[in-house]
């Protein structure tokens, strides 16, 4: 059975697409959320079933751009207008 030209176009399409997904689909290059003293709770609180949207509500106690608080980096996205911040969207647990 001889490959036609257009066999050959889609065998090279579908080795494209695999490719590309190949290629951005690495390592996750945000922080993980540290297991320290002061993430614990937040580390139980999903243990025990709590979801991530309620999690990401208490995020701003601590990491929040006021006096005192940890500030985000210069390039972390901001918030977005209509919703919380989706912290745990982008940082993972341990």
């Amino acid at each position: 059975m001889k490959l036609a030209k257009k066999d050959w176009f889609f065998i090279v399409l579908i080795v494209v697409v695999v490719g590309v997904f190949w290629a951005i689909s690495g390592e996750v290059r945000t922080k993980k959320v540290p297991l320290d003293t002061n993430h614990k709770r937040f580390y139980d609180a999903f243990a025990q079933g709590a979801g991530k949207l309620d999690l990401d509500r208490q995020c701003v106690e601590c990491h929040h751009e006021k006096p005192g608080g940890i500030p985000f980096p210069k390039n972390h996205p901001v918030k977005p207008a209509d919703g919380p911040m989706r912290c745990l969207f982008c940082h993972k647990f341990k």
